[in-house]
This record gives C-alpha cells, structure tokens and sequence, in this order.
C-alpha cells in the first residue's frame, strides 16, 4: 500500500477524468519524467500518476543545450519504450518545438504520439493565443496539458531560463491565459518557474489539475525531471529540484520517497520555491 490507498485502487490505471477527481478530492498528484523502459517501469512501480515524456530528453538524454532540436520522431520513440512499461500512470507526451505551429501539424502530430507512441495526453507550451488550437485538438478527442510559466521552448524570445510572472502585470496575465487554455479544453496545466504566490492562485481559480515545477507547494501536482531528482544532471541542478537518492540505498527508494514527499505535502519547501 501507499497513500492510503489498497492495492487494487494503486494499479487502477490513473485516466484524464482521475486526475480531475483527484484535484477535486485535494490528492497531491505525482508525476515525474521518463524516457525509456527501465526507468518507466519504475516510476509506474513507485506509483507515479503522471509520466512525462518530456523534450527535457534532448538535454539529459542528447546532450543538448536546449531542447529545441528534439523531433517528433524522438518523443513518439521515448514514448513508445515507457509506454511498454506502463501499467498504471498516465502518459504525457510532449509536442516538440515547432511540431504544433499550424492545427493541421498539430493534430497530425499529436495523432503521432497517441497512435505511435502510446501517450494518453500530449503537452504544448504557449500562452492564451493557443486556446483555439486547444479547443480544435479537444474536439478531436486529444487530451491536452497547456503548458505555462518559463517554457523552455521560448529560450531564445525569453532570453534565458528566468522565472516568470514576477509583477503584479505579468502575473495577471498568466491567470487570463490559464483561464482561456482551461476554456478552450485544456485538461490540465503544467506551471513552471513561477512565484509560489502565483501557483497558488491559478491552482485555487482553475477547475483542471495544475501541475508545478518550481511553482510552490500549492499546486494540485508535482513533476520534476528525473535526471535531477537522483542526481544525474551534471552541472548546476535548479533551485526548484531536490536530489532524492540522499540517504537511499537505490533508484527505486529514491523515486518512493519522492512519491511520499509529494503525497504528504513535504515537497517542495520554501527553499525549492520562488
């Protein structure tokens, strides 16, 4: 058993509508990236909801400076391998740059990724100007998780990985897109680098799960990168991620005492927020 829950409800697979129950009974969701079999197998043994198969791939798997050089074909590969391993979380697939910039691209390749590579919701970053693209990929029956915050995506536009919404007027308007994306059929919301203050308060005024990362321990989720959160990543790891195999004996008692710390409200602290 974990949280409180029996075995058989702990291998239910987790589906959109759970999640949506789950935000609504105040169950903190636990999602965590994957991108290959083994690793999938044990994030969904450690009871993950939500595995994302993320463009992070083209960082910490590729060895690339950002992740605008990963392909559709790559996401529809990492998430065809995690897939096998899936038992009980829900897959996320991301739609890599560019492969969403038309509604015809972005229904072919979201297509790609639910058909091929065995997600059940795809990811796109973007603010407000994306809700009619979100509510053409809704009517097509595709799962959508919008994506706001720093988007790793819009590195060169940003310039750098900074946190977002740190006025009065960009916070605002970070709450205005959110609402519009969850109007047009957004499913869920992926809030990154922003002030604890600020997921706190999209989280309560959205009706969809608001999943955070570097968001506050206010959000209805929790996701981190797994490379960072058993200290793989090389180099500078972000203030937001915490390395869990401290003290642990294995990769499997990392994962589930990220799970627990998520569960129990534990993680993030006020020194993983902003």
């Amino acid at each position: 058993m974990y949280g409180g829950k029996s075995q058989a409800q702990a291998q239910k697979p987790v589906t959109v509508s759970r999640l949506q129950q789950m935000k609504q009974n105040g169950e903190r969701i636990v999602c965590l990236t994957a991108y290959d079999y083994a690793f999938g197998a044990l994030v969904d043994a450690a009871g993950v909801d939500v595995v994302l198969v993320g463009d992070s791939l083209g960082m910490v798997m590729q060895g690339r400076e950002t992740t605008l050089g990963v392909t559709v074909d790559d996401i529809v590969y990492h998430s065809r391998c995690v897939a096998v391993a899936r038992k009980r979380a829900l897959i996320m697939a991301d739609m890599p740059f560019m492969s969403y910039a038309s509604t015809g691209d972005a229904l072919r390749n979201a297509g790609r990724l639910m058909k091929e590579g065995g997600a059940h919701m795809v990811k796109l970053e973007g603010n407000g100007d994306q809700a009619e693209l979100v509510t053409r990929m809704s009517r097509a029956g595709i799962p959508v998780c919008a994506h706001l915050g720093l988007q790793p995506q819009f590195v060169h536009k940003i310039g750098g990985y900074r946190v977002q919404g740190k006025d009065e007027s960009a916070a605002e308007n970070m709450l205005r897109d959110a609402k519009l994306l969850e109007a047009a059929g957004a499913d869920a919301l992926l809030l990154e680098c922003v002030p604890a203050a600020v997921g706190a308060r999209v989280a309560q005024e959205l009706h969809i799960p608001v999943i955070g990362i570097g968001a506050g321990p206010e959000c209805d989720g929790q996701i981190l990168v797994l490379h960072d959160m058993i200290g793989l990543t090389p180099g500078r790891v972000p203030k937001f991620s915490h390395n869990f195999m401290d003290g642990q004996s294995s990769l499997a008692d990392a994962v589930e005492a990220y799970v627990q710390a998520v569960r129990a409200g534990r993680f993030p602290g006020a020194e993983h927020s902003f």
